[in-house]
Parts: C-alpha cells; sequence; structure tokens
C-alpha cells in the first residue's frame, strides 16, 4: 500500500479524487496543514485490515511516530539547591 502526504487545502480542493485513490487503490493519505500532520484518510477495509495484522499496526505505528510532530515550548528548569 502507498502512503502519500497531502496539504489540507489540496485535499479539500480534490476530495473526490482523494477518496477514489484511497477506496479504489487502497492508497492512504497524511492530511497536513502548514506542514504538520492533523489527519489520515485510509478506506474501511484498510482499516478493518489494519486493526486485524500485528505487523500492519506495527507499520503505522513506525509512520506516525516519525511523523508526529513534537512541540516543545518552554525550557526545562532543574531545581537549584536550598529550593523546596
Amino acid at each position: 500500500m502507498i502512503t502519500k502526504s497531502i496539504g489540507s487545502t489540496q485535499a479539500q480542493n480534490n476530495f473526490g479524487q482523494v477518496l477514489d485513490d484511497v477506496t479504489h487503490n487502497h492508497t492512504r493519505y497524511i492530511i497536513e496543514r502548514r506542514g504538520v500532520p492533523q489527519a489520515i484518510i485510509l478506506s474501511f477495509d484498510d482499516f478493518a485490515y489494519v486493526l486485524s495484522d500485528e505487523s500492519e499496526r506495527q507499520q503505522m505505528d513506525t509512520i506516525l511516530r516519525e511523523l508526529r510532530p513534537e512541540y516543545r515550548l518552554g525550557q526545562i528548569l532543574s531545581p537549584t539547591a536550598g529550593s523546596k
């Protein structure tokens, strides 16, 4: 199965084509907004397959871990000596 990444505006403007590709070719789409993954579109049959197959779940987990944004806001402070 092929996984493609597509911007949210492009997905919206071409939703019929995306849906056809998902249902007829079992393509998975990762929808991004401003370069950050927001959602995944996959066919109902493909979703059932992911749920039932351990190796497929592991592949999806790998994809999710690689694409998941890391939010690093702020700085971690170490407690200073003598503070409670």
